[in-house]
């Protein structure tokens, strides 16, 4: 492998020229959009503009943070860069309607994960080029930790190479919105899509948020109050995470008590049976296939857009013990 496959790059080895000249806009104003674009202007891109669709409930966010907002399709017509910040499973419907019958020519394509261009949802003419540029974390977390000096760690990689430049391009914009403080590595749009879509299904969301209602559950059932059930299992989960963070799976276990860790230990071994890689190659198969992606997507753009299920989970007993808790401790410490 070349040290460009392992070596990560940071600011000082990355020319700002690629993205400080460039006329940009960052299409949506959500955690991500906002966190770029406020990034991107202190690092000295001096020509950016929002662009929202109508109605769009950002505008006057965008405005306030001093920046001038536009149609997509305006947006399409005046930017060297695109970079399209809204929801994945917008991507089809904002590059079809608004931002390929009216792209500037030559003009570039940014997006933060792979999945509307590894899936196809984005199918870019000949002059564009097409990049991924990754900052592995929430979106508002950019921001945050951009303000602090650091950044989030940065991944990019190239799906179209119209100009020669795109790679270029790609690591000038992520060292603007911080990662070049921390490192930033290459990647693949499919690498990047995977590896998103599988960690937040069985690990950071949906097997985190699985284990902490069954537990809550249980533990109420064995006569625990909801109180002490949800610190147990929920209000917890921010410190080991910290620890993990900082230290590793290992500089956890090394930094809890050995009775915990004894459990746990057990506990783990009990839970990551076969069952459980069932489901792990259930959640894999459909990402690598296509299906998961075709579903949501078309659920996304049916007008159907998981309201039933947030509602459900807003009325589980978990969440009034969570409330009631958060009301507690926000009055103690005021």
């Amino acid at each position: 492998m070349t040290p460009d496959t392992t070596e990560p790059l940071y600011t000082r080895d990355i020319d700002p020229g690629p993205i400080t000249s460039r006329r940009v806009a960052l299409v949506g104003y959500g955690n991500h959009g906002r966190s770029h674009a406020l990034c991107l202007r202190d690092s000295g891109v001096s020509q950016i503009r929002i662009a929202l669709r109508a109605g769009s409930a950002s505008r006057a966010k965008a405005e306030a943070d001093g920046f001038e907002v536009v149609t997509v399709a305006e947006a399409a017509a005046w930017a060297d860069v695109i970079a399209l910040l809204a929801a994945d499973e917008a991507h089809r419907q904002i590059w079809t309607q608004d931002i390929l019958p009216h792209r500037k020519p030559g003009q570039a394509l940014i997006v933060c994960h792979g999945f509307s261009v590894h899936y196809g949802m984005i199918e870019a003419p000949a002059d564009a080029d097409i990049i991924l540029a990754a900052a592995k974390g929430p979106g508002g977390a950019v921001r945050q930790e951009f303000l602090k000096g650091r950044g989030l760690i940065g991944f990019w990689a190239v799906h179209q190479d119209a100009s020669g430049q795109a790679r270029a391009l790609a690591l000038a914009y992520l060292a603007a919105i911080g990662s070049g403080n921390v490192g930033i590595f290459p990647t693949t749009f499919r690498e990047e899509t995977v590896s998103d879509l599988f960690g937040e299904q069985v690990v950071l969301v949906g097997g985190m948020v699985a284990l902490a209602k069954a537990s809550f559950t249980r533990l109420t059932a064995a006569g625990v109050s909801e109180r002490m059930a949800y610190i147990d299992c929920v209000h917890e989960l921010k410190y080991l995470a910290d620890l993990i963070q900082e230290r590793g799976i290992a500089g956890m276990y090394e930094a809890i008590s050995d009775t915990a860790e004894f459990g746990a230990r057990e506990i783990e071994d009990a839970i990551a049976g076969p069952e459980l890689l069932t489901v792990f190659d259930g959640a894999m198969e459909a990402i690598e296939s296509g299906s998961f992606a075709r579903k949501w997507v078309e659920r996304y753009e049916s007008g159907d857009r998981l309201q039933a299920e947030r509602a459900r989970d807003r009325a589980l007993p978990i969440e009034a013990a969570g409330a009631e808790l958060r009301s507690r401790l926000g009055t103690a410490t005021k």
